[in-house]
């Protein structure tokens, strides 16, 4: 059974980036903590959780609306 994070009355989402070929990917949120494989390359990469990027589960935790985080753990929205 996968694990998805509520937020509220929507579930989040998850852009993860594949390591390899760079490929971006909108993930259901129970990829988090999860090894996923890229559609494009087959590279197998852990999507990580929010929660492992200390700074980006606090603008999530108190987001309105959609929240992007890159790798390095910026936001943006």
């Amino acid at each position: 059974m996968l694990q998805t994070y509520d937020h509220g009355d929507w579930l989040m989402q998850i852009m993860a980036k594949c390591p390899r070929c760079l490929s971006v990917w909108l993930l259901d949120g129970g990829a988090a903590d999860r090894r996923v494989r890229c559609r494009k390359c087959g590279t197998l990469f852990k999507v990580p959780r929010p929660e492992e990027v200390p700074e980006a589960a606090k603008v999530i935790k108190q987001a309105k609306g959609i929240v992007y985080v890159d790798e390095t753990g910026k936001t943006y929205g």
